[in-house]
């Protein structure tokens, strides 16, 4: 299966991570080939991918906010849940993954991507059904990032009791008053973070099967906060609370 992503960083980081077989790449004829197209040419010259300059018309009609280039490439790569333990045991690190409970969203999923990869956990786990998956605008609103993590698609509850038999705290964040106060809750060992949907949160199953819940500390009028901010903020306080392993 093949598709096109997108915009110069995601462009770029599909051909740096090296994951996905590029098949051609598409340039919007007269776009000036400096900064981080340059860099896009010379890793497609490196790899022996044909280029096509093409019209404007012809690039917008693959997607929006191309930014003058679009490469055609194999389908995204998703992982297992063994993998991204394996990948904390390399690092030697305790598990940090994060459980997305039917997030739909794409630019949500993108920018918890973003984070994630940034604050270095070692793998996402998708719902099999029901929430928005690797696409290419989520490749677009991720800049990329989702190209170097391991992401896979499980049933969620399955993945969870897998997650506790390999000693994994899974939280879950809830903004209601079920939630613990931060100060009550440790992130720094081998932790599951999970993230529910915008507008219902977890499902009860998902939210059942959390060893806890945790309530972000707010003092505004605003009683919530969006699944992607709230997340990425969780994210931070736990790579915090790891004191910033890897920075």
């Amino acid at each position: 299966m093949k598709e096109w992503v997108f915009g110069r960083n995601p462009v770029y980081e599909v051909l740096r991570a090296r994951r996905r077989q590029p098949f051609r790449l598409r340039v919007a004829s007269g776009v000036q080939e400096k900064g981080r197209l340059a860099e896009i040419l010379k890793l497609c010259a490196q790899r022996k991918v044909p280029v096509e300059r093409v019209s404007r018309p012809q690039l917008d009609s693959l997607g929006p906010g191309n930014q003058g280039v679009a490469l055609e490439t194999s389908a995204y790569p998703y992982a297992a849940v063994v993998d991204m333990l394996a990948l904390a045991h390399q690092r030697s690190e305790p598990p940090f993954l994060l459980l997305l409970d039917t997030l739909q969203d794409p630019q949500n999923l993108g920018t918890l991507l973003r984070t994630a990869e940034v604050v270095g956990v070692h793998g996402v786990v998708l719902p099999l059904a029901r929430a928005a998956t690797i696409t290419a605008a989520v490749v677009h609103a991720s800049s990329g990032a989702c190209e170097h993590l391991l992401i896979a698609q499980a049933n969620l509850a399955q993945v969870i009791a897998q997650l506790k038999e390999s000693d994994v705290w899974v939280i879950g964040l809830e903004g209601g008053d079920q939630g613990q106060p931060l100060g009550e809750v440790r992130l720094d060992g081998a932790l599951a973070l999970v993230v529910g949907n915008e507008g219902e949160g977890m499902r009860q199953l998902v939210r059942d099967s959390c060893d806890l819940l945790l309530r972000l500390p707010m003092r505004g009028k605003i009683d919530s906060l969006n699944a992607a901010v709230a997340g990425s903020l969780a994210l931070y306080l736990a790579w915090q609370a790891r004191r910033f392993a890897g920075a």
